[in-house]
């Protein structure tokens, strides 16, 4: 009897602390993102997921699906749900200089 009130307690310690470490900071993120695509506006400057740095110049909420200019000419549509963050081109040069720093650092 002792023993399985030991287990039970031990186990729903770890599943506490999975939830905590784990499924609780994706749902935050998720959440953060979502916001984020719900407020994007026409004009705004983005990142996609794969990297590429564009303007959305058309969105169409219902079926979720933004025209983006990659380039002078250069329109494509992709799922507003690829578009990762909005684009800050001083957030972006400072992390890439942290980097540097951590490499040259380590070397």
């Amino acid at each position: 009897m002792q023993e399985s009130i030991v287990f039970f307690f031990f186990l729903s310690l770890a599943i506490a602390a999975y939830y905590a470490l784990v499924l609780l900071p994706r749902q935050r993120a998720f959440k953060k993102h979502q916001s984020y695509v719900l407020s994007m506006h026409v004009g705004d400057e983005v990142i996609t997921y794969s990297g590429i740095i564009a303007i959305i110049t058309e969105l169409d909420e219902e079926v979720g699906v933004a025209r983006v200019k990659l380039a002078e000419g250069l329109e494509v549509r992709m799922l507003t749900a690829a578009i990762m963050r909005p684009y800050d081109a001083q957030e972006i040069a400072e992390n890439a200089r942290m980097a540097l720093e951590a490499r040259r650092a380590n070397e």
